[in-house]
């Protein structure tokens, strides 16, 4: 019977908050990371298309079961829309589709901006990660294929118009809920507007719980590189991560003890006491000397652990 293989590399967890170049692929962005950090396993939390920059929160070891709860939480982004074209990806990549002589004003702008606020419906681009019929709607539209992409409700909390630089574009900030096209939202724009429009830039500046300030440039990694002690680079690296535990800041939070620990890491629920103990909730995660120990629910004076962490 053979043994069951060692995991390669470091079992390293936390959260690093990278702020993605333009021109670097999402998927390239968390190999290099984890290669950077010698991780034996590393996911992110929304894709950033190449062409948009910004922040990209990766996820490290034990950090990536709490993806999940990332994902889920409120984006803001800044991007600038340039009117007169409309293009197939709904950004620069994309071929021209249709195009337009017409301008709007910086009022028109103002005017349909309220209609875009609050639960709209939207139709995700054609180059999006959408599956049709168990397909990415990316692949079939690179095969040449116009599919019928279903609307779906997304939730935008803030819409503004930032800038009208010059008559050929308008920068905007957007702060909104999962699943949100910012590339959708500009092609409509120039729809509504009868002048045609596609996001020329895109900048991600927040995701929940992660503040703008949290970011690490790319560039400042890479100059780590050049320490040549790997125990040295390592530890310089190490220290700009961020503990697991703050992508699950909007749960309910319990402090437990070394017992309680062992018993929900052997998969078996504890008692919830005192006067402050919740009563009932379907998502919790509890903490011993300040380690995650368990994300599970709370019902009936337990905690039930659903997932245990090393």
């Amino acid at each position: 019977m053979s043994k069951p293989r060692k995991p390669k590399g470091r079992p390293i967890s936390g959260w690093l908050i990278l702020d993605k170049p333009v021109d670097f692929g999402s998927t390239e962005a968390v190999s290099k990371i984890k290669w950077l950090y010698k991780a034996q396993k590393a996911g992110h939390a929304g894709t950033l298309d190449p062409l948009a920059s910004g922040m990209l929160p990766i996820a490290l070891g034990d950090a990536t079961k709490t993806v999940p709860y990332v994902m889920d939480g409120r984006k803001i982004y800044e991007f600038t829309v340039s009117w007169g074209e409309e293009r197939a990806t709904d950004d620069l990549e994309g071929e021209v589709t249709a195009s337009s002589d017409k301008r709007p004003s910086e009022q028109q702008i103002r005017d349909i901006l309220p209609r875009y606020i609050g639960t709209i419906s939207q139709v995700p681009p054609q180059f999006s990660a959408i599956k049709i019929s168990g397909e990415r709607a990316y692949d079939l539209a690179r095969e040449g294929e116009t599919v019928e992409i279903p609307s779906r409700e997304v939730d935008i909390f803030r819409l503004t118009l930032l800038a009208c630089p010059d008559a050929n574009s308008a920068h905007f900030e957007v702060e909104c809920g999962k699943g949100t096209y910012v590339r959708a939202l500009a092609r409509d724009f120039g729809r509504e507007l009868g002048c045609y429009g596609h996001v020329s830039g895109l900048r991600r500046t927040f995701v929940a719980p992660f503040p703008e300030e949290a970011m690490v440039p790319l560039a400042d990694l890479v100059a780590l590189e050049a320490i040549e002690d790997m125990d040295e680079r390592l530890a310089a690296l190490d220290a700009l991560l961020i503990d697991t535990c703050e992508a699950l800041s909007a749960l309910p939070h319990l402090v437990i003890n070394d017992d309680q620990a062992h018993r929900l890491k052997m998969g078996n629920p504890i008692l919830v006491r005192g006067r402050d103990a919740p009563v009932a909730e379907s998502e919790a995660y509890a903490t011993a000397r300040g380690r995650l120990i368990a994300i599970g629910e709370i019902g009936q004076g337990e905690f039930r652990p659903k997932r245990v962490f090393g």
